[in-house]
């Protein structure tokens, strides 16, 4: 046994020997990594964990200080754990969906093709109108090209004309990125449904 050892369990036997029948002696250790012995916990290391030691020298019980650290870095497992086991069950209830609306992947096909045609149809209106639209400021453009080159001012209900059919065609095109995103999201959707389907049922 090393000298530094020897001291060790010497100070603490003479310590606990020293204590009355009904004393605590705690162990604590500090910043720098050195471990301390005393009936109390000075106010200096009240945030740290301590063991509590019999007469004998014998560990009773571990206290670990839940510092507000420790108690935000619980929290924060908590919550994603809490996440992770929603996850986990929401899998669970679309997988049963998955098998309960579905008997083969032609259906879900077919599925994602009633959905998309419904889609289209509304980008396919969507894209007539910008097509008018569209024509519609050309010409002004054109009739406005012709004071232009003529030398002559554009008149101030032709001016109004274009501010009108140009706001018109951005809010067409600004109302098309909705339904796109839409078909986009759908068509990645049934992909990801298809795919796992075939994981669950072993079927292609």
């Amino acid at each position: 046994m090393g000298n530094k050892l020897k001291l060790c369990v010497a100070l603490i036997t003479g310590i606990t020997f020293s204590l009355p029948v009904a004393a605590k002696l705690y162990k604590w250790v500090d910043d720098k990594g050195t471990t301390h012995y005393g009936e109390t916990i000075p106010p200096e290391y009240a945030d740290k964990d301590r063991v509590e030691l019999n007469q004998a020298g014998h560990v009773i019980k571990n206290e670990e200080v839940v510092t507000p650290e420790r108690r935000r870095a619980k929290e924060l497992e908590d919550a994603k754990k809490r996440d992770d086991d929603n996850v986990v069950l929401e899998q669970r209830r679309h997988d049963r969906t998955l098998l309960n609306t579905y008997s083969n992947v032609k259906e879900i096909d077919q599925a994602r093709l009633r959905s998309v045609q419904q889609i289209d149809a509304s980008i396919n209106v969507l894209n007539s109108y910008i097509k008018t639209a569209n024509d519609n400021l050309l010409g002004l453009q054109k009739e406005a090209d012709g004071y232009t080159n003529a030398n002559r001012k554009i008149p101030a209900s032709l001016e109004e004309d274009l501010q009108e059919a140009e706001a018109r065609l951005a809010k067409l095109q600004h109302d098309a990125e909705k339904p796109n995103a839409e078909k986009a999201a759908l068509e990645a959707r049934f992909a990801a449904d298809k795919a796992r389907y075939m994981d669950l049922t072993g079927k292609k």
